[in-house]
């Protein structure tokens, strides 16, 4: 894993050296275009880059954008000496990072993350990607970008939902391996961030293609990812925290009878993720749809969806099975306290 990490004054004097001798062009979609001013100050040898904007959303996160991505390179006359700088949030590191690793078979990109979400996790670790029909994330390559650039400057554009989102990766990181980032959620924002960074990257530099160790990083995202990929298609879409922070407690409730994790412990978990998310309102019938799309989780082997759970707070155990009598439990658990 090559990948390095700057922070603030040491990312943009980093921006600035590649720019001097390096072709490039942005990536950003419709929301995160208020971020350029930004990134011209901080950075000015961007101000006269081409832009490629596409549309916001997770929606918007397809095949067909990445073409307009791949339609415009060509146009620009970019090559494989050219660096894709993706300057938005995870939708744009995510689509961006996967049209560069595709694009002439490869071409190096920079991840200039601007949400909380896509600073702590998306931005992070070169998996790269695109949704397919309502699933989540399952067309995509393993990339790494040359680096990602991070300035909590730009979270002050954030509406608080969005920036609340981003927490539920913070809170993943603490519950499978770094308990102490608990003690900095109302702490300087600049440590929490270079915390939960770290944290995420010393499992992915132990296991960068997801054969084992990395696994980890998926925990709450089995059903997260289910729950996000159902409501993607209705009026009231889930926020990708949000969904994380719900598979997170039902994971947590099942933990409990699969691999011992005690009360005290699964109590902390629910205090925590209680007192930043409200828990998502999912019907009875909605939960049968979420349990049909856990059959397509990437962890799953020959047939059988793994989930990663908890032996104790601070210690996830990866391809766990779990019976669908256990995980109706954990929704029952879970829709008594929404």
């Amino acid at each position: 894993m090559k990948c390095e990490v700057f922070f603030r004054e040491q990312a943009w004097a980093y921006l600035t050296e590649l720019l001097a001798s390096e072709k490039a062009v942005i990536i950003c979609d419709s929301n995160t275009k208020i971020c350029l001013n930004h990134l011209y100050k901080a950075c000015p040898a961007t101000a006269i880059l081409p832009i490629i904007e596409i549309p916001a959303g997770e929606e918007n996160k397809k095949l067909n954008t990445c073409e307009k991505v791949w339609y415009e390179l060509i146009e620009l006359n970019a090559n494989r000496k050219t660096i894709l700088l993706n300057l938005g949030g995870g939708v744009v590191t995510d689509l961006g990072g996967f049209a560069a690793s595709t694009f002439m078979r490869g071409i190096r990109f920079v991840n200039i993350p601007t949400s909380m979400l896509a600073m702590v996790d998306a931005a992070i670790g070169g998996k790269t990607g695109v949704d397919f029909g309502s699933l989540k994330n399952m067309i995509g390559t393993f990339s790494q970008p040359k680096a990602v650039l991070i300035d909590s400057n730009f979270l002050k554009t954030l509406p608080k939902r969005h920036y609340s989102s981003g927490l539920g990766e913070v809170l993943k990181h603490a519950f499978i391996s770094d308990v102490a980032i608990l003690d900095l959620m109302h702490a300087n924002e600049d440590e929490l961030i270079s915390v939960s960074v770290n944290t995420k990257m010393n499992v992915v530099k132990a296991d960068e293609f997801e054969a084992g160790e990395r696994k980890k990083l998926n925990f709450g995202h089995t059903i997260g990812h289910a729950v996000e990929s159902h409501f993607l298609a209705t009026q009231n879409p889930v926020y990708h925290g949000e969904a994380v922070a719900a598979g997170m407690l039902m994971e947590s409730f099942v933990s409990q009878s699969v691999c011992g994790l005690d009360e005290k412990d699964f109590n902390s978990i629910c205090t925590m993720t209680d007192s930043i998310f409200k828990r998502v309102l999912i019907s009875d019938l909605d939960w049968i749809e979420i349990k049909k799309l856990l059959v397509y989780d990437k962890k799953n082997t020959n047939g059988n969806t793994q989930f990663v759970l908890l032996s104790k707070l601070g210690e996830a155990v990866i391809d766990q099975e779990v019976s669908e009598e256990l995980l109706d439990k954990a929704f029952s658990f879970y829709l008594k306290k929404s």
